[in-house]
Parts: C-alpha cells; structure tokens; sequence
C-alpha cells in the first residue's frame, strides 16, 4: 500500500508542524517496529535513543534502564512523577489532533502518563512485546484483556488452574457481559481445549504456572490449539514475571501481570499490566473480531484492526493494545496513579536479583516440606516430583517461582492454626513480597468457590499457600516449623 493510500486515522491529517508526529506514549519501542514506522511516530531523542540501546541489552540492564533516560530539563537521573492531570497542548492544530488520534501524545492522566509510559515501555520490553498498558490492578488489566476481544453472545476456554478472583471474573461476573466461559476439565488436554471451541469462541486464557496448584500451561501446545481456531491466547504470567518465562516466545499472543507481585515487589503499590506482542491479527476474520473490524464513531469511523494493524499508518500491529488504551480506559477509567507507576518502576530494577533469591528459597523450602511426615502434599513445579517439573524446565529453566503450597495432615483446623503460629511470615492477601507471606486459601482466597470448584483448582481444606520471601533461608524454615508445632497441637 502506498503511503497516499493508507487510510487516515480518524478524518484528520495529522500536523506538518515541526515534521512528523511525535509520539511519547503506548509504544515498547523494542526494535520490532519497522524502520518506516519508526520515522513516522518520532521519540524525543534521549528516550529514543535509550530504546535504541535497548536492543542489545541483557534483561539484567533492560529492567533499569528502558524507557527513561536523565530529565532533559532538570537532569534528574530517577524516574521523575509526573502527578499532573493534563497535559498542555502546543496549539489547538495538535489538541484537535491528539482527541483524533492523528497525534499521540498526553491528553490526561486517566488515559496516559509519562511516568506510567516508562513502565509500560519497560515491561513491554522485558517480555518481548510490543506494547503495553498499565492499569490500577491486576484485575483490572485481566478484565481489560478479555472486554477488549469479547462482546456479548460471545463465549472463552480457559483453564480452571486460577487464582480464586480470576474464576470467579470467568464464571460469574463475565456472565452479567453476556459472555460464557468453558473451563477445561484438563488444561493438560490439548483435546479439551479443542473440543471446547464454539462457533462464538474469541480466546483462550491460562495462568502459565496457576496459583495455587502451580500446575505449569503447555503454552506451546495451546496456542497451537487457539491459532487453529483463530483466537488469541491470552496468558497470566504473574508467577513467574518475565525473568523466568516469557510466554510471547511460546506462542502466546497477550500477556497479563498483578504488577503488584513480583514485579513492584515490595507490596507498597496495587498495579496491572496488559502487554501485547503484535502477532496476532484481529483483520484476518473480520466477522469474529467485529469490535476490531468496524468504524468506532468515537474517533470520527477510525477502524481499529485496519487503520492500527499491521498495514495501517503506524506500521506496526498496534490495534489491540491501542483499542485497550482509547476504548476502555477512556471509558471505564482503571487508570494507574502515577505514584504507584513510579513504585512498579523502582521494583523492576531489582526484578532479576530478588526473583533469584525467592527461588532459591522457594526450593529449599520445598524440599524441607517435602521430607515431612506431617506434609500430606507439596505443589511447587521446581520439584522433580511435581507431573509439571519437565514443562517447567523447558519454558524456565532457570525456575517457575516462588509459590509453594502444601497440604497439611489435619485438614482445615491443622492449617488454620499452622497460619496463626507463624510470626515471621505475615498473614496477607498477597504474594510476590519481598517478605515471606502465609494464607490459608479455602477459608480465604477461595472461599467463595464451592467445595467442587475448590478441588479442581487445587484447594483442599488443609492447604496452606506459602509466598517465599528473600529472607535468610534459616529464619524461613524456623518459622514454619514453629507452624507445623501448634499443628500438631490441634491434631492432638
């Protein structure tokens, strides 16, 4: 297609003014763009030369340095907050352009952020996508992901393995949306995935290690299955963050995080994150992505999957993550405080190290529990007894995470008094702190599941739910056995 005949983006040239467009936001701005599209959406210098760089460096260097280069007016070094509202518009010509989306660039907070840019383009990098969207929480950024595809009438497969609020989006407030949900009975079975798919079908979505059953997704062997039906798979990658598992190089097409975990860290900031690798295309079947396919009048007829795709003005398959930003968030306004940006920032410069150290604790830990007679089971896919540790080496070898789940003998009396032993570990409804964390998940997390639900996502009444922290390894272990004391007490 010829530069004259691409469409416009919303019946709006953008400005001539100063040259191309400048675009600051929305964009990982990883060297997967074409040359063409690079021109035309032009960075601020610094920053795009720090993407530039970017290319060549090693995850441990990209966690620090992507997306922010020293303040051109100040020169401050950290990541500056930038707690504004709005943003000023250089002219009325740029304002009209940027409400078109002929011109991107900040309009106001709820939309986007320069200090929520950087760690969108940050962790788009780290996972190898192309963008990326931050939000107020994980759940919101679960939510986001699948509105953005599904409408009502509309129907996903996903995986039971969930966290306790994931299941119950999927089976009972996706439901009030008009969309249904099939879960699997097997995520091991690439069979039932098959089998499940209906003419309405729009996605596939799993945690690639689940919490808390920590069984590990066959994202080779899914995906496969979701492309063959021409949907996307949608992955929640929280467990492991990036360092570990890149689900994108798998075959999986979206990526999900609570921010909050490991990738803030340090439990001081609730954050969600959508990143988007590119790949898929919502154009290829217009009449099973009609939200991507047809004029949004919001933006002046502006077509989503043709003018932000592959083919459209940007060069670059931007539409989904694009549609995410100027739809939803316009609209239902999950949007990220620029502090908690900030916090989430400062986590991912020590993503690498402290998920070193939690796995390693993680395995000792493990392998203590493992040798206990008072331990009925122990769930952590870093052990070569789990039916999940070869997948778990193939798609990380350098390991899947820092959750480990173990059934005590007792039931849920035994577990309850184990939590309340405990003194060390804090008793939170959290995971991926710096610190050792405890919960016991039938009573809590997934309590609102039934007793049935409850056993298929891997929740027995005497299952506690470990969140092992960077501590030393000898004040972790003390403390569980202090645990598995009063357990015992109240087996008695």
């Amino acid at each position: 297609m010829s530069a004259s005949a691409k469409p416009r983006l919303a019946g709006r040239q953008p400005s001539n003014r100063g040259g191309v467009p400048r675009v600051r936001t929305w964009l990982s701005g990883n060297g997967r763009m074409a040359s063409a599209a690079r021109s035309a959406l032009s960075l601020a210098g610094p920053r795009q030369r720090s993407l530039e760089l970017s290319n060549g460096w090693s995850f441990e260097t990209r966690q620090i340095h992507v997306g922010q280069e020293p303040d051109s007016a100040t020169g401050a070094r950290a990541l500056p907050i930038y707690q504004s509202t709005s943003f000023v518009f250089p002219s009325a010509e740029s304002a009209a352009n940027r409400f078109a989306l002929a011109e991107l660039a900040p309009i106001y907070t709820r939309i986007g952020n320069p200090t929520q840019e950087a760690v969108e383009q940050r962790i788009a990098s780290l996972e190898g996508g192309l963008g990326a969207l931050l939000l107020s929480s994980g759940q919101a950024a679960e939510t986001f992901a699948i509105l953005n595809i599904a409408e009502a009438g509309d129907h996903i497969v996903a995986s039971p393995s969930l966290y306790g609020g994931t299941y119950n989006l999927f089976a009972h407030t996706l439901k009030k949306f008009g969309i249904s949900v099939t879960f699997v009975a097997d995520p091991d079975n690439l069979d039932q995935w098959r089998d499940a798919v209906q003419p309405n079908t729009k996605l596939f979505f799993g945690e690639v290690v689940s919490n808390p059953r920590q069984d590990v997704l066959d994202l080779e062997g899914i995906s496969q299955v979701a492309h063959e039906a021409g949907v996307p798979l949608i992955v929640d990658n929280t467990l492991s963050t990036p360092y570990l598992i890149r689900p994108l190089e798998w075959g999986a097409d979206i990526v999900v995080h609570s921010a909050t975990k490991y990738l803030g860290g340090h439990g001081a900031a609730i954050a969600g994150v959508i990143v988007d690798s590119g790949k898929f295309d919502f154009g290829k079947e217009p009449e099973k992505f009609p939200g991507f396919n047809t004029p949004d009048p919001t933006y002046n007829g502006l077509v989503f999957a043709r003018d932000l795709g592959a083919d459209g003005a940007l060069g670059a398959n931007l539409s989904y993550i694009l549609k995410a930003r100027v739809q939803l968030l316009r609209d239902l306004g999950s949007a990220v405080s620029p502090f908690n940006a900030f916090l989430i920032a400062q986590g991912l410069e020590t993503l690498s190290l402290r998920v070193e150290r939690h796995v390693a604790n993680a395995t000792e830990v493990a392998r203590w529990l493992e040798r206990r007679d008072d331990v009925e089971s122990v769930a952590y896919a870093g052990l070569p007894s789990s039916p999940w540790y070869e997948r778990g080496r193939k798609y990380g070898p350098k390991g899947t995470g820092a959750i480990v789940s173990f059934n005590l003998a007792g039931g849920a009396e035994a577990g309850q008094r184990f939590v309340d032993a405990l003194e060390l570990h804090s008793h939170v409804a959290n995971i991926g702190d710096v610190r050792s964390l405890v919960i016991h998940p039938a009573s809590t997390t997934h309590s609102q599941l039934s007793p049935e639900q409850q056993a298929v996502a891997g929740v027995t009444p005497g299952l506690v739910r470990l969140s092992v922290g960077i501590e030393h390894i000898d004040d972790i272990l003390a403390d569980l056995e202090a645990g598995f004391r009063a357990a015992k007490e109240a087996r008695a």
